[in-house]
Parts: structure tokens; sequence; C-alpha cells
């Protein structure tokens, strides 16, 4: 799995390192315990949807009887999206580059925005990944993650610069699977911006729970919704970053994604990265129902509907599962959740539009910025599969790109990264 690392945004490990060291081949491979089996096209394709566990406890094809992601557009900020797979044949529109690099936003240089783009609103066709919102479409915007910056000298705030892209384009919710420890204003002024345009944002909060559990930007930020990670067992896994930067969960553990830039396996792997998607594409698919609702209201039933964890009220916070493990199912097949104030942002208590300020008797949600997590406190965060709730949370893109974060007259070279 691949986490937040200090001074950088980073991404997931390739398969042949991470947990698990299972990998798949696409349309000719199926899953085994550790090695790769040659195997029929039609075997690969239900194989490979089997991998993903979380759509049957999510109950999609219920859930998909409602809303499937139509008239729903994600931009995505990441390595790129490869248009060329099975399972996204169709659902890519023109994005930007914003690396200077060589190629354009549809050259992925690590494989990892194309699985998050997958993971949205991929078709499943061919053995490709089955997204949850396989009719929204997708909008790419390429940045420098890892070594890919250093490699090419790419620009330093081409994160900040795809946000702002981002906002002023089509889409409605901005999926961003990538970190890092250090706050930069052009970075934090992007996002309020796009908040400001009505954009619905989504961050990993990063892979390093087991380890520092530093909190990550953009995740950090108040505008944005920070997505933590659950597995196949209904827990927040141990990796996935906890405390007050947490606002949802998603599964993101155990759920395959490209190995490489060969797009021809599939790995098994973990991380924030995959959950940030999977929240992304539940926001799609309420938004796709409710085509007039705002992004505070489509966010507003998110929380509501979520399924609680253990150390979080029925209309409290997990440190570990924000509000609860989304579950598209429970509002759009058994309408829990209200959509509430279009104005009034469920994750500020604020305003975003007419007269500024929260109105009186309006609470104002956990503030961002401090850990707030106790060692060796855990959350079950379960879900019940019938409530078409998904109990994991989901994978954070560990990529590496470089930003500059510039303080006074000093100038500190900052590597983003992605979150597996």
């Amino acid at each position: 799995m691949s986490s937040w690392m200090s001074h950088g945004r980073r991404r997931s490990a390739p398969c042949a390192v991470r947990r698990g060291l299972v990998c798949a081949v696409a349309m000719v491979g199926a899953w085994t315990t550790g090695v790769v089996a040659a195997a029929p096209e039609a075997a690969a394709v239900e194989d490979m949807r089997s991998q993903q566990w979380y759509l049957d406890a999510m109950k999609v094809e219920k859930v998909w009887s409602v809303a499937q992601g139509e008239g729903v557009k994600v931009a995505v900020i990441d390595t790129g999206v490869n248009p060329s797979t099975r399972s996204l044949k169709g659902q890519v529109l023109k994005g930007l580059d914003l690396t200077g690099a060589p190629g354009d936003e549809t050259d992925d240089y690590e494989g990892h925005g194309t699985t998050m783009a997958e993971l949205i609103a991929g078709t499943g066709a061919g053995g490709g990944l089955q997204g949850l919102a396989p009719k929204a479409k997708i909008i790419p915007y390429r940045i420098a993650l890892d070594e890919f910056q250093e490699e090419h000298k790419t620009g330093a705030f081409d994160g900040a610069d795809a946000i702002r892209a981002a906002a002023d384009g089509d889409a409605q919710i901005i999926s961003m699977s990538f970190g890092s420890e250090f706050p930069e204003t052009k970075e934090q002024q992007a996002i309020e911006y796009a908040a400001r345009k009505g954009k619905l944002l989504f961050a990993a909060v990063g892979n390093t729970g087991d380890e520092d559990n530093e909190p990550e930007y953009p995740a950090l930020y108040p505008e944005v919704v920070g997505v933590s990670a659950s597995s196949p067992e209904g827990r927040i896994d141990d990796y996935s970053q906890h405390g007050q930067v947490v606002d949802l969960a998603a599964p993101g553990s155990d759920i395959p994604g490209w190995c490489d830039t060969t797009f021809t396996r599939y790995c098994d792997s973990d991380g924030t990265s995959a959950a940030t998607a999977v929240a992304s594409a539940t926001a799609a698919l309420i938004w796709s129902a409710n085509p007039d609702w705002t992004a505070n209201q489509v966010l507003r039933v998110m929380f509501e509907s979520a399924a609680k964890g253990k150390d979080g009220k029925a209309t409290g916070m997990s440190r570990y599962s924000g509000y609860g493990v989304v579950r598209p199912g429970a509002h759009l097949n058994r309408g829990i959740g209200k959509p509430g104030d279009p104005d009034i942002s469920p994750l500020t208590g604020q305003r975003t539009s007419g007269p500024s300020g929260a109105p009186k008797g309006t609470a104002s949600p956990r503030p961002k910025g401090t850990a707030g997590a106790q060692a060796g406190e855990k959350t079950e965060a379960t879900a019940d599969a019938g409530d078409g709730g998904g109990s994991r949370t989901g994978l954070i893109a560990g990529g590496v790109a470089a930003v500059l974060a510039v303080a006074a007259v000093a100038v500190l070279a900052v590597r983003r990264r992605r979150s597996a």
C-alpha cells in the first residue's frame, strides 16, 4: 500500500510489493491465491467482478435500478487516465494535462489514475474493473506524482492548477487520491474556489495510520471530504489514517487495480485512494438521482445515510470512519437522509452562497486540523449489506509529486504522493 510520505505527494507501491502479493491478468487471467493462472476471457470477467467484494455488499443491482450516475461528471486529478481500456471506452471526456511533460492527460504514467477512473465509472467490459457509477463520465486532469516530477522537472503548483481548472470545468465532483503533509497556499485557495463554484471535493486521508498518522492535504482542508478505507471484514484498516481529517469511509482494502502502464494485469492492493474513488462514485449515484440538488445536499445525505462505527453515535463522528461508511443504497433504495439547506455546508456549517455565516441553530461540524485519535482505538464501522451498505473504506493513491511550499522568502520543496 502507499501513503503520504514526508515532504511529498506519494503513490501506492506496484503489485509485486503490495500486501498480499496477488495479481490478475486482465482479460486472460484469473484471480488465484498468490499466483496468476491463464483462463478464458469470460472467466476473467466473472472473476474480476468477484474481487470487488463491496459491490455485492452494497447490492448494486438494486442501487442501479434507481441510478447509475447518469448526467454526472467526475474530475479525476491523478496520474492521467487511459481511455482505451475496455472498461473505460466511451467513458472519458476531454481533460487537461498540467504537468508540462511529454504526452497529455490520456497518458497515464503509472496506471493509478486509470484505476481510480475505472472504480468510479468503469463499465466492467472485457474483464475490467466495474465502476460503482457506470454511467457517470470521467474528466482527467494529469498532475505529477512521485518520481515523475523529478524526472520531468514539472511545475510545482500543478495540483492547485488542476483543482482550479476542474472548478472551472463541467465536473460536479472532484476526486483526489493523493496528498502531502504540507499545506500550500495556492492549493488551499484553489480548494476554496472550487467549493464556491459548487463542486463536491473528495480526497484520500493517507495510508500511514499505523505509522506516524500525520494528517495530509488536501484532505485536511475544511472544504474537502477526507475519506478513510474499510476492509471486507467491516473494519477501518490499520494503515488508514485517523483523526479529525476523516469525514467518511469507503471500501479500500483488497481491491484490484492496474499493476503498471502495460495495462495487462490487475494487482490486489490496499489504500485510501480506492476508497476515495468509491466515495466519489457514491456521490455521483446520489446526484444522478437528484440532479437539482447542490453539493451540500448530496454530501449531507451521504453523511446521514452512512453506516456508523462503534465509536460514532447516531449523529456523531468516528475518528476512523467520520460520519460512517458510504451506503448508496441506504438513500437510493430506502430513502435515508434528508438534503436540508442547499446553501449550508455540512462540512463547515457555513453558507456557500447568499449571506455569509452559519444560521442560528446550525451546529458547527468538528473542525479539521487535529488528529484527535487515541492510540489503539479501532472502529468496526460495520454496515448491513441488506441496507445497500459496504463495510470497507478504500484505497488512497500514494504517489509523490513535487510541490513548492513558499514561506516568507524561503522555498521548501514538497513532494506529493498518492494513497495507493
